[in-house]
């Protein structure tokens, strides 16, 4: 029995895939057992969801390749896998059975391209060549006859990177993404997918079993508290040095990092945006160059966290866990790949376990108390705003943080737009590209509960009382370990 229920098959059939291939290539026997995996995932030829037992396995082996990295000349690290995809026949606006072949052809009225005939029924009929998918018809439609068809995929992006090519198969614009991973989740039939980086995990860990004179420091994303829904945050960190990391430690310190320079920032520079999110800041990037230099020059808190572990211990190797996708390719980015060495998802963890068999409910409990309150609410929408705050609170600082929440990228959008034309009601973008911050990512191993109560309950489980109590204890720490290997 799997000790994580998933809320999908596919993010199941997933999970057995990391599975697989995680258990043979710690076993060192995957490349003579990769070609059997997809007769042991594949469901018998009575209960496949394709045409045959045949593609069936040929998208596992796709799902293979991708848990192996994939194709590493294509830098975006979400693929499509083509043969998964059910190339969904939604084109757009879509007259469904509740035209009622009225007299007031509103719709048609409200078409300015023309694009809005009718049959003999005087029902109305779109054309598709015309359309542009203005959704003026549909408005005008008093009987809501009109409805916006599109992939799920399609509706997942909010900055619209991804479309059908002509031969029906979803396609990613790679000059549009910012890999948010958002897709992914959407699709129903798992034909998006991202790559993995989890046999990179396996080597650093194996390097350190073989003496090879290093220590693995796991960081765990806040957003934990809302994952593991199969045992106590206490259980998975045993269940971490189990795995053979030799410490685990808080993303959130590099949270409360962050917050208290992000607050400096804001002071200084009068009005900003953050800097935390890596999707949020490529589609600044990509979508606002005008407004780079309004976004936080600071670290996120993934890359914070690793620099002041790697400040400590040069030879230490830095694995990151949380629901991100984009942090993957954050870790190649010029400021964080000096300190972190791999990312990998929830997801991904579960499947290291999983492929070790190491049952958390039934571990004992390991302490994890490296952050304050405000770094470990980072994880969800408008966290992030408060530890602003309260950081200017503990510098002295009367500056007045009024910030504008967003959380989703069709909100960043809006928000960018209005800070672009002068208009904004605010002076800090806190831009999170996923719905209700990081607990909306891609790679939770929950997506039906964003359960926000969580992550504040874990907030209010730390034993700091402040943001700089928390980086002070740190300084404290690093100072002691310092002195005690002088005395070595």
């Amino acid at each position: 029995m799997p000790q994580h229920k998933f809320d999908t098959l596919v993010q199941d059939l997933k999970s057995r895939v990391l599975v697989e291939v995680a258990k043979d290539y710690w076993d060192g026997t995957l490349e003579e057992k990769r070609r059997y995996i997809p007769k042991i995932i594949s469901p018998g030829p009575k209960s496949t969801m394709r045409c045959c037992i045949y593609k069936e396995r040929a998208i596992v082996e796709d799902r293979v390749y991708l848990a192996m990295g994939g194709d590493k000349s294509n830098p975006n690290l979400l693929e499509v896998i083509e043969a998964a995809c059910d190339q969904c026949p939604f084109n757009g606006m879509t007259v469904t059975d509740l035209c009622r072949g009225c007299l007031a052809h509103r719709c048609e009225k409200a078409c300015r391209l023309g694009a809005i005939s009718f049959g003999p029924d005087l029902r109305c009929i779109i054309d598709h060549d015309k359309c542009v998918n203005c959704g003026m018809c549909m408005k005008a439609c008093q009987f809501g006859a009109i409805v916006n068809k599109k992939r799920p995929c399609e509706v997942a992006c909010k900055i619209g990177a991804i479309h059908p090519r002509d031969d029906g198969i979803t396609e990613i614009d790679d000059s549009k993404c910012v890999q948010c991973g958002q897709c992914s989740y959407a699709c129903p039939f798992g034909a998006i997918m991202d790559k993995s980086f989890i046999l990179k995990c396996i080597d650093i860990l194996k390097g350190s079993e073989e003496g090879k004179n290093y220590d693995v420091h796991l960081i765990v994303a806040p957003s934990i508290a809302a994952q593991f829904t199969c045992a106590k945050i206490g259980q998975v960190v045993t269940g971490a040095y189990k795995l053979g990391f030799k410490y685990v430690d808080e993303a959130a310190l590099g949270a409360d990092m962050v917050a208290y320079n992000e607050a400096k920032d804001l002071e200084q520079e009068g009005s900003c945006t953050s800097s935390c999110c890596p999707a949020f800041a490529k589609y600044v990037e990509i979508g606002f160059p005008m407004l780079q230099d309004k976004v936080s020059k600071n670290l996120s808190p993934m890359a914070a966290i690793a620099r002041a572990i790697k400040d400590k211990d040069p030879k230490a190797k830095t694995v990151f866990v949380g629901p991100c996708i984009a942090k993957k390719n954050e870790m190649f980015r010029e400021d964080s790949a000096p300190f972190v060495d791999c990312v990998i998802t929830f997801e991904e963890l579960l499947a290291l376990f999983d492929a070790r068999d190491i049952i958390l409910k039934e571990l004992e409990e390991a302490p994890l108390d490296n952050a304050s309150y405000f770094g470990r609410i980072f994880a969800r929408s408008g966290g992030l705003s408060e530890a602003v705050e309260e950081a200017l609170k503990e510098q002295g600082s009367s500056f007045e943080v009024k910030p504008v929440k967003c959380a989703g990228l069709d909100q960043c959008k809006l928000a960018l737009n209005q800070m672009k034309a002068g208009r904004l009601q605010g002076n800090f973008i806190e831009g999170m590209a996923c719905p209700g911050g990081c607990i909306g990512g891609p790679g939770c191993l929950t997506h039906e509960v964003r359960d926000a109560a969580t992550i504040d309950k874990h907030g209010r489980e730390s034993s700091a009382s402040s943001i700089e109590e928390a980086i002070n204890r740190r300084e404290l720490d690093s100072a002691l370990a310092s002195n005690a290997d002088l005395k070595k």
